[in-house]
């Protein structure tokens, strides 16, 4: 019976490739979505991961994440390394400036300063060049993606000249760091060069970055911090967190990828609700004939289940095929650098075919099992 369920489906090749169609579209769509909207707020916290050395980050207490903060007083810095429990701490300094290229163009930048003895604070790669270029005088290290950015008609960067508010800047270095959020051109200095970049205000440091001891966690080192001086202090884990919540409390992300996704499920039942209740429609006699010769309804759920699972497992994995062919197909726009696909997703995608198929096969469904076996000989 099943193999004839099987051969009943295929048969109508139109309404087989409608319902694939209909199952293939939903779940690249909801995969798609739920995948670009999963790594785009992950990189709320790439200003976190981009310092992997870093264990605990404090802050004034007002600082939220890694691009909305506010500067401390430079004696911030001993306060923290005079804490018990803290192994190191290093000054961390990032602000906004504005650059002007040789071609005369001008780019607003983000400009990180990192220890000027140990370098903490740089991504652990480098694309080009090596760490240790920022002893180097007015030196810079400049993020892959801003390379793109600042020389978009594919001029070598390793050596340029930028005017950094008035002040000469050479680019001796990429990184291969994690894009932020917005974009924005990246260029990595020593703290005390970043101190000149940057137009001068009271309280310059931005962050401190720390390590715990050997024996204590990061959190109990930073409740200690915390207590001893007043500030804000969070492991690396829980910072990357605040900056992802911070893109989904005050963005209208969630809400249209939300509704992207739910359309996506609409789509879905309305195509496959609307191709299996004509396929059913077309075959209504044939199910008439198998209940006339016996066949109970039992058997009958039985081989719209078998249809209604063919139909779902082909198109699936279809949809899911299409988001991987997707992501690979533009791995080299830097927008979409390090994109991936989480395993709750497909499994979440796989949830929504469930259902579709459960509601339309349901609502197919009833009709055959309301059919009387003497409508064949009518």
């Amino acid at each position: 019976m099943l193999w004839i369920a099987i051969r009943m489906l295929t048969g109508d090749r139109q309404k087989f490739y409608g319902l694939l169609f209909g199952i293939a579209f939903s779940t690249l769509l909801i995969t798609q979505q739920l995948t670009i909207f999963v790594n785009l707020i992950e990189r709320g916290a790439s200003g976190v991961y981009n310092a992997p050395e870093a264990e605990i980050w404090v802050m004034d207490p007002v600082s939220r994440t890694t691009e909305v903060n506010y500067a401390m007083p430079s004696t911030a810095l001993d306060e923290v390394r005079s804490v018990p429990g803290v192994e190191w701490a290093v000054p961390h300094l990032r602000a906004a400036a504005s650059v002007r290229t040789r071609t005369g163009d001008l780019e607003g930048v983000a400009i990180i300063g990192v220890d000027d003895a140990t370098l903490i604070g740089l991504p652990e790669r480098l694309i080009e060049g090596r760490k240790s270029v920022l002893l180097r005088p007015d030196t810079v290290i400049i993020d892959d993606g801003g390379v793109g950015n600042l020389f978009e008609n594919g001029d070598e960067p390793i050596g340029q000249r930028l005017e950094l508010n008035d002040q000469r800047a050479v680019i001796r270095g990429v990184a291969d760091s994690i894009p932020a959020f917005t974009s924005q051109v990246v260029l990595y200095t020593k703290y005390s060069q970043a101190l000149n970049y940057v137009p001068g205000t009271r309280n310059r440091l931005t962050f401190v970055l720390a390590g715990a001891s050997d024996g204590l966690s990061a959190k109990e080192v930073a409740t200690r911090i915390e207590e001893r001086t007043g500030l804000k202090a969070q492991t690396r884990d829980e910072f990357a967190r605040a900056g992802v919540d911070f893109i989904v409390q005050n963005t209208g992300i969630p809400t249209n990828f939300g509704i992207t996704v739910v359309l996506g499920f609409v789509v879905g039942v309305a195509i496959v609700g609307l191709t299996f209740s004509l396929f059913i429609r077309d075959n209504i006699k044939q199910f008439g004939a198998l209940k006339a010769i016996g066949v109970t309804n039992a058997k009958i759920v039985g081989m719209v289940a078998v249809q209604a699972g063919l139909v779902g497992f082909v198109g699936y994995s279809l949809g899911v095929l299409g988001t991987v062919l997707f992501l690979w197909s533009f791995s080299g726009n830097p927008f979409f650098k390090g994109f991936y696909i989480p395993w709750q997703i497909p499994l979440i995608s796989l949830g929504a075919v469930i259902v579709i198929l459960a509601i339309t096969g349901w609502l197919a469904l009833r009709s055959v099992l309301s059919t009387e076996p003497a409508s064949v000989f009518r």
